[in-house]
């Protein structure tokens, strides 16, 4: 497994957090499992393949930092999505900048501007063009005010 598809499981996570009444901990115990996967395998392909270690290691990482600094990287998004609420940001969308907002500000051996396009193009995927346009411009922005040394 490369390290863009433990990304976008870590997304999706993320993603369902918003969903479940489980903490971050349960949630991960329970689909970071073989089973789980072989479960969702025919769904997405990206579980196709059980995270080894070292990538479980990564997606709880990505995963709990997103959900300890949620407050965090909400202002960050709200901040950088001039003219719009916050309510009306998809939750996919939210998910995957949140994702890559906590790369950034907290991961320095994952550059910014990899971030960035790994972010986008996992967008392409579940977002539509307009959306993926908005979430490019909000991270960039952000990248360039929060991160100016990059």
């Amino acid at each position: 497994m490369v390290r863009n598809v433990a990304r976008e499981i870590a997304i999706h996570l993320a993603y369902e957090l918003s969903f479940t009444d489980q903490t971050v901990k349960e949630l991960l115990d329970q689909r970071l499992t073989t089973e789980s996967f072989a479960s969702l395998a025919g769904e997405d392909a990206i579980y196709t393949e059980t995270p080894n270690e070292k990538q479980a290691a990564y997606i709880r990482r990505l995963v709990t930092g997103v959900e300890e600094h949620a407050a965090e990287l909400d202002g960050y998004i709200s901040k950088y999505a001039v003219g719009w609420d916050f309510a009306r940001i998809p939750l996919v969308a939210s998910a995957i900048m949140r994702v890559c907002m906590y790369e950034i500000l907290y991961m320095p051996d994952i550059p910014t501007g990899a971030a960035i396009n790994e972010a986008v193009e996992i967008a392409k995927k579940y977002e539509t063009p307009e959306t993926v346009k908005f979430m490019n411009g909000i991270l960039g922005s952000f990248a360039r005010q929060e991160c100016p040394q990059e």
